[in-house]
């Protein structure tokens, strides 16, 4: 690693190096669904393959609509681009549950295996269902036709607030079915920010559990659900699966609100398992079966779900998927990233919350028939190895987490996965953010055992699928995402809108509408236009900084808004924190702009310590000799905390907002989005200690 040269203006400084590649196997590449798609269609190459989908991006996305099976046609139009809205495929009628349920209906095959978080004292988990794609067209059946008795209709939002449990993906798909738009909010969120997506969406319906496992803790939803609910009024229904025994949480010890019949826009609760029943009564009374529902046919364009994702304002932002563009998208990047076969088992360990496990663990691997893993819990309870139990029990093919879940392991060392048999893994993925050198290569070696490709995936909550990611043929580099999957064009900006050079850093751009992109954010098409599309002419700005090599390779250098500013010099945080986590001693690290009044900012640093290390005045010498040497003095940490665990969302994604206001002294903010809230306490008690013993 050797440090870069400055770069033109605007642009960020470039500092590591990554020089180490790694090829796949000729017989890999053989094997796989693009390479074979490439052979039928006369393509020799990967850049080839970019290229032929550059030259008519229209005719590639009509091709590939083809290739993963969907059925959408009857368009009068490909493209309609009216900058910065677009709609795909116009005038097709389409539902994406045609192709992610209806077309499976008859199949026994297993579509989820599903494991609850409780284990018993010998380590067997006491909780473990399976789901055939048979038995999840006829649950969503039965749960669709109960919504519809509540009068839930097309165009109608209802919000799913619901842990990794199998009434999650069902819920989903039955208000797919019906035209009704979905709203999923992450179950780690609080009460008051539940409220407010509620609200926002003006929801009609919510679909809750009385309460689930997390970490051996019992989480009770509903009583978060009902305070939630208090300011809520456009909420008419409250939905309620029975996830606890009566044992754990007693029924009567459970609020309800059985509503007055004589006022129905009041709200009323129901048991998920009675509104069945009481449906099942009532259809044949009107000849219907509850076993059977049709699918509504809808605009291709309709919308499918509002996510809502964070935003620099601190007020979330409802971005909307529609049908059509998303279910090409998620199911064309899956088939050929992935590369998944009918035989494969796939588990990605994201929570069905956030846009990945709405795109690659709900619609994208239904559309392909694909076999699924879902898991209740923690990576690390009751006990470190529970992943690796996971992937030994089922057997899994492939393998899709993030980079926090994989430094959270380097922590216990490299001898617990070799305490079960990870053999069946032959590709493993990444997500959530740029993937450091060292976990990528821990990764490869410890988990794939050295023979599995690593698809380092970047995408968005926006963008709705891949947008940068390696094929399996593509030769690998640690930490880089490689280049933009055919059929998206993406450049690297100065500050100036000028294309910046190899070698240089700048703002991450897409230069031309793609068919799963968002269709803009719910009720806020100002802050649409201008938060994505206002800083360069009908190009959309992505917020996140990279830089591209000679090769042509994309290294994502983090948020924007995250960048740090030495004494002039624009440096990535995730340079200097790559650096830190290439010493032996370092399991994560987060680093953060603090203000100095002679450089602008000055670097501090919050490390987490691999299992077994202690904290020491001679580790953080050490630790900023380690960065001089792999990055330069510029990149040099003025401070290095050592705390036990830092702050990260469910998806995997160190908050460094949350450090860095937790540094400057103010109140962290909103954390209802983390995964690990007392994170934040850790590193306060740190810093108070530090300051003590500096008094």
């Amino acid at each position: 690693m050797e440090s870069g040269k400055l770069t033109s203006e605007g642009a960020t400084h470039v500092l590591l190096r990554e020089e180490r590649r790694f090829e796949p196997s000729p017989e890999f590449i053989r094997a796989t669904n693009v390479y074979n798609w490439m052979v039928r269609h006369w393509i020799k190459d990967e850049e080839h393959l970019r290229a032929w989908a550059a030259e008519d991006s229209q005719r590639f996305w009509v091709e590939m609509i083809k290739e993963v099976g969907l059925n959408i046609d009857g368009y009068s139009q490909v493209l309609e681009w009216n900058p910065p809205y677009t709609k795909f495929f116009v005038g097709a009628k389409y539902n994406i549950s045609i192709d992610a349920l209806d077309k499976h209906k008859s199949r026994d095959k297993i579509a989820y295996y599903w494991q609850g978080e409780p284990m018993s004292d010998k380590g067997i988990p006491l909780e473990e269902k399976t789901l055939t794609y048979a038995d999840l067209y006829r649950e969503v059946n039965r749960f669709a036709n109960a919504l519809k008795i509540l009068g839930i209709k097309k165009g109608d939002r209802v919000g799913i607030y619901l842990p990794m449990i199998l009434q999650l993906p069902i819920a989903m798909l039955a208000c797919a079915k019906i035209g009704a738009i979905h709203s999923v909010v992450f179950s780690g969120l609080s009460a008051i920010a539940l409220r407010e997506r509620l609200n926002h969406a003006e929801i009609k319906a919510v679909i809750t559990c009385d309460g689930f496992y997390r970490r051996g803790r019992i989480v009770k939803l509903k009583e978060q659900v009902d305070e939630a609910l208090l300011d809520a009024p456009t909420v008419r229904h409250l939905i309620v699966y029975r996830r606890l025994s009566e044992d754990v949480l007693p029924k009567k010890g459970i609020k309800w609100y059985p509503g007055d019949p004589m006022n129905p826009r009041e709200r009323r609760d129901y048991w998920w398992d009675e509104l069945i029943e009481k449906t099942r009564e009532f259809l044949p009374q009107i000849g219907l079966n509850i076993d059977e529902f049709e699918t509504e046919l809808l605009d291709v364009e309709d919308p499918l779900y509002i996510l809502y994702t964070s935003g620099t304002t601190g007020k979330p932002k409802g971005v909307v998927h529609v049908h059509g563009g998303y279910a090409l998208g998620t199911s064309l990047t899956m088939k050929w990233v992935f590369d998944l076969k009918e035989s494969d088992v796939w588990w990605c360990s994201a929570d069905i919350g956030w846009v990945t496990g709405h795109s690659y663990i709900i619609y994208a691997p239904l559309i392909l028939g694909v076999t699924s893993i879902l898991y209740e819990g923690a990576p690390d309870w009751p006990d470190p190895a529970r992943f690796w139990s996971i992937i030994q029990k089922y057997k899994v093919t492939v393998f899709y987490t993030s980079p926090t879940v994989i430094r959270l392991f380097m922590k216990y060392g490299e001898n617990l996965p070799k305490l079960y048999d990870l053999n069946s893994l032959r590709l493993l993925v990444s997500v959530g953010e740029p993937i450091n050198p060292e976990a990528w290569i821990w990764y490869f070696e410890n988990i794939g055992g050295g023979r599995c490709q690593i698809m380092d995936t970047w995408w968005q909550t926006e963008t709705g699928n891949f947008i940068i990611s390696p094929l399996p043929i593509t030769p690998l580099k640690p930490g880089s995402a490689t280049k933009p999957l055919p059929g998206f064009k993406v450049d690297i900006y100065d500050e100036k809108g000028n294309p910046v050079p190899a070698g240089a850093g700048g703002y991450l751009v897409i230069t031309q509408p793609w068919p799963g992109m968002l269709r803009g954010l719910y009720k806020a098409p100002e802050r649409y236009a201008e938060g994505y599309w206002g800083k360069y002419l009908n190009v959309y700005l992505t917020g996140d900084l990279a830089r591209k090599d000679k090769d042509g390779y994309f290294w994502l250098q983090g948020r924007a808004d995250d960048v740090l500013n030495v004494a002039g010099h624009r440096i990535g945080n995730s340079e200097i924190e790559s650096a830190l986590i290439t010493h032996p001693a370092v399991a994560e690290a987060a680093v953060v702009g603090m203000p100095h009044e002679i450089k602008g900012q000055c670097i501090v640093a919050f490390v987490a310590l691999r299992h077994g290390e202690q904290a020491n005045p001679s580790l953080t010498k050490d630790l900023i000799r380690h960065v001089e040497k792999e990055i330069g003095k510029i990149a040099r940490p003025e401070e290095i905390h050592f705390v036990p665990d830092l702050p990260k969302t469910r998806s995997g994604k160190i908050m460094r907002r949350v450090v860095r206001r937790i540094a400057m002294g103010e109140e962290p903010g909103d954390i209802t989005t983390l995964a690990n809230p007392e994170a934040v306490e850790k590193i306060k008690e740190t810093l108070e200690k530090e300051k003590f013993k500096k008094e």
